[in-house]
């Protein structure tokens, strides 16, 4: 990737000169669709980004929710997907590091990570192979820094055969004396590079994220992609906790896409002002490098932070404390954005330009056709063991147990519930944690779809007792200057905009990945959300059957099944409309919390991938089952979001609660035998947990 012609003549008119090749390198890497957001930007409009608790929103390293007035939430989302499909250990692992930092840049301390993945068809070996690398990076790298992995999302569908998605979000923990932001604060304070010494790796990241994958990427791309060290980062971890213990920054913000030019220029811009640099101050791990390498590497485990005069020297000190170093590399001044390089000015730009001057594409979009319904005839049995059996609904067990999720002592529901629930014993709340997608939605309805997943991910929180709070997204998409492809992927803009409104969650924070196209075609549009929501105390009801209860299932809508972007047609293939979504979801999202806190209720759990078969399968153990009945075998397999099943003493209560949030039909009762026994009209199946577990375990026997 090159500046463009038209980009460059842009550049040449408001610099009244030619630029230089440091310059011409950072225009091309800052206006990159990575940084620049050219053709998303005039879309994202349509989020509503404010609220009553919205500290900070997007526009930072990261967004600021308050739990209470002593307690904030950081929370921040990235993707590293073209890195790794290249080198899948050290793309994953680059990804959670960045993310961390993202989280340390607002003055926060991580306390939770989550990772969406997607990957091609898991019967195809290179799809295995970097699932295997990607997951093995996560874990290293998560496990090595002390932040625990407890919440995310598995799914494999043949589109992201030539370009898996790698999308990792985090929360941190801060307050108000503690926040710090990417603004620079007064001419006259110091620019100190904090961290490990700069290399070579990673050039050219930002715009290598802006372009279709080659064939040959996984060669010709290998120096894009940054190597990280997890033992500098928990190091930069507690080191940055000190800095902002003893009030030592002034502004701060992480080195990731076109590295300290990207950083640099980005902290003086929002604040309005510009700064001088010397890039040969800069600490470097390999001889020789020039003033362009410098300025646009990407090299791990860095932070460029804005101190006063007075405190450089405590600041040094801190980082020889552990280990690191910190160069005072320049200062913050009111003029341009000035680099030199050996004293020879090497940059020399208006630092808004440098990150705002990009020009918005026009694109146009093709809106998707409407399927037609072409369902194939399926047997009971067969279609139960297919779904239940199915990689994108079994058991993600192989992954979660690799990461450890009980550091930090917070994880109060671990991975394998719907969602996750952290202790915020500051606050004396509980925070649930959600994220994911299902790109078998967003291929068959690209609206509706990204509304499905705004919903589910807030059905998941609701059904542990939390509150949706806020939300970040990632949001991924082909080349968008294929008119159909950018159609879809202002469908699920527009949808998940639309669903987050609707359930009154502000979305604080996000990332867009374009460009996720590759010799094999465009991946599926996927509008991965991280939602976090609230609750008193850190109790939440359980997946699991107890054996003593009725079972109901809570809200949908009065329709007959329908079947689109369900696993079932994506097993045995045809088409359908995609399901009907309730028209007052926030009153949903809101009952389904309450109820699931009463007294009463001994197990919930959501509806979504692979329909009420994969609820009831999931909510199975040895020693308690289910007995219930359907109208149509369909039901069992209509991945309508916005449903719960909870097994409860008191079906009454639940009945009145629900009155005029959503319909309540009674499923059957719970036993303990172990089993799940299914009248569906004129067919019935009965499975044990035992056969279940066996089918469930997909993954992790192909894998162990």
């Amino acid at each position: 990737m090159s500046l463009s012609d038209s980009d460059h003549e842009i550049v040449s008119e408001h610099l009244g000169r030619e630029p230089t090749q440091a310059e011409t390198a950072l225009f091309e890497n800052l206006w990159s669709e990575h940084c620049a957001y050219r053709s998303s930007r005039p879309l994202l409009g349509a989020f509503e980004t404010d609220g009553e608790n919205v500290v900070i929103p997007p526009g930072d390293d990261a967004g600021v929710v308050a739990l209470d007035e002593d307690t904030y939430i950081a929370m921040g989302i990235e993707s590293h997907n073209h890195p790794s499909y290249v080198d899948p250990f050290d793309g994953a692992a680059t990804g959670v590091g960045g993310i961390v930092r993202d989280i340390l840049s607002m003055g926060a301390y991580p306390i939770g990570l989550a990772d969406s993945l997607y990957f091609g068809d898991f019967d195809r070996e290179h799809s295995r192979y970097l699932f295997e690398g990607v997951v093995e990076g996560i874990s290293h790298y998560g496990n090595c820094i002390g932040v625990p992995t407890v919440a995310g999302s598995v799914a494999f569908h043949d589109d992201y055969e030539g370009n898996p998605l790698v999308n990792v979000a985090c929360v941190g923990l801060t307050n108000a004396d503690r926040l710090v932001t990417a603004e620079a604060q007064q001419p006259g304070n110091k620019l100190v590079l904090f961290g490990r010494e700069t290399g070579r790796d990673g050039m050219g990241g930002a715009s290598f994220a802006s372009e279709d994958l080659a064939e040959d990427a996984e060669t010709e791309d290998r120096p894009a992609v940054q190597v990280g060290d997890p033992y500098s980062e928990k190091l930069l971890i507690e080191a940055n906790e000190q800095l902002i213990d003893e009030d030592m920054i002034e502004s701060a913000r992480d080195l990731g896409a076109a590295g300290l030019g990207g950083a640099s220029s980005e902290l003086v811009a929002k604040g309005g002002l510009g700064a001088d640099i010397e890039l040969s101050k800069v600490h470097q791990r390999e001889p020789g490098m020039n003033g362009t390498e410098i300025l646009l590497s990407e090299s791990q485990e860095r932070m460029v932070y804005e101190v006063t005069p007075e405190n450089v020297e405590r600041v040094q000190e801190i980082a020889e404390r552990y280990e690191m170093q910190a160069s005072v590399i320049g200062e913050v001044t009111d003029g341009n954005y000035h680099c030199t390089f050996e004293g020879e000015t090497v940059v020399d730009a208006d630092a808004e330009f440098l990150g705002e001057g990009a020009p918005m594409n026009d694109l146009e979009h093709v809106e998707p056709p409407e399927p037609k319904k072409d369902v194939p005839e399926y047997d009971l049995d067969d279609a139960f063991e297919t779904v239940v059996g199915a990689p994108n609904t079994a058991s993600k067990r192989w992954v979660y147990r690799q990461y450890d999720h009980e550091v930090q002592v917070r994880t109060a529901t671990p991975p394998g519930d719907d969602a996750a629930l952290l202790a915020i014993r500051e606050a004396e709340q509980g925070l649930a944690i959600s994220s994911g997608a299902d790109p078998n939605w967003t291929t068959a309805a690209p609206y509706q779809g990204a509304q499905a997943v705004g919903l589910e991910n807030a059905t998941n929180i609701a059904a542990k007792g939390a509150t949706p709070l806020a939300a970040v997204d990632c949001l991924n998409g082909g080349n968008p200057e294929k008119p159909d492809v950018y159609g879809g992927f202002k469908g699920i803009v527009d949808g998940l905009a639309d669903m987050c409104r609707a359930i009154g969650v502000p979305v604080v924070g996000g990332n867009v990945s374009l460009y996720n196209d590759s010799v094999s075609g465009p991946i599926p549009p996927t509008p991965t959300l991280a939602m976090v929501g609230t609750k008193d105390g850190y109790d939440a009801p359980p997946m699991a059957l107890s054996g003593e209860g009725t079972l109901l299932i809570v809200g949908g809508t009065d329709d007959e099944p329908a079947l689109g972007g369900s696993e079932l047609l994506a097993r045995l293939g045809g088409s359908d409309r995609f399901p009907e979504l309730p028209t007052n979801p926030g009153e949903l999202i809101e009952t389904i919390a309450t109820v699931a806190d009463f007294e009463s209720t001994h197990a919930t759990h959501d509806v979504s991938h692979g329909g009420l078969a994969v609820a009831l399968a999931e909510m199975l153990t040895e020693d308690a089952g289910a007995a219930v009945s359907v109208d149509d075998p369909s039901t069992l397999f209509d991945e309508q979001p916005g449903r719960v099943v909870i097994e409860t003493t008191d079906p009454d209560a639940v009945r009145a609660a629900f009155e005029d949030a959503a319909p309540v039909s009674e499923l059957g009762v719970s036993d303990d035998t172990g089993a799940l026994s299914v009248d569906a009209g004129t067919e019935s199946l009965r499975v044990s947990a035992t056969s279940v577990a066996e089918l469930r375990s997909v993954i992790e026997a192909e894998l162990a």
